[in-house]
């Protein structure tokens, strides 16, 4: 097993993550473990990040935008050397 040491650790989040640990019955240590396992074992999503905000808005009455008419053909970026 590893150790983590985290220095400049901000009083009112000790505070907060000591009442979150009495919460759950747990000990500051152990909420930590626990809070870290769940972010870090949720899956990364395969859909990209404007699908995503598409759907989560598809819902939503009136929210669709007219497209604005395109007056001129596209062109291809130019990159600077």
């Amino acid at each position: 097993m590893a150790t983590l040491t985290i220095r400049d650790f901000d009083d009112d989040l000790n505070a907060a993550l000591r009442v979150r640990a009495a919460r759950h019955g747990r000990s500051m240590e152990a909420e930590v473990r626990a809070i870290l396992r769940s972010a870090l074992s949720t899956p990364d999503s395969d859909v990209g990040m404007g699908s995503r905000i598409r759907r989560r808005f598809a819902d939503v009455e009136g929210a669709a935008l007219p497209l604005p008419p395109r007056s001129e053909r596209a062109r291809a970026a130019e990159l600077a050397d």
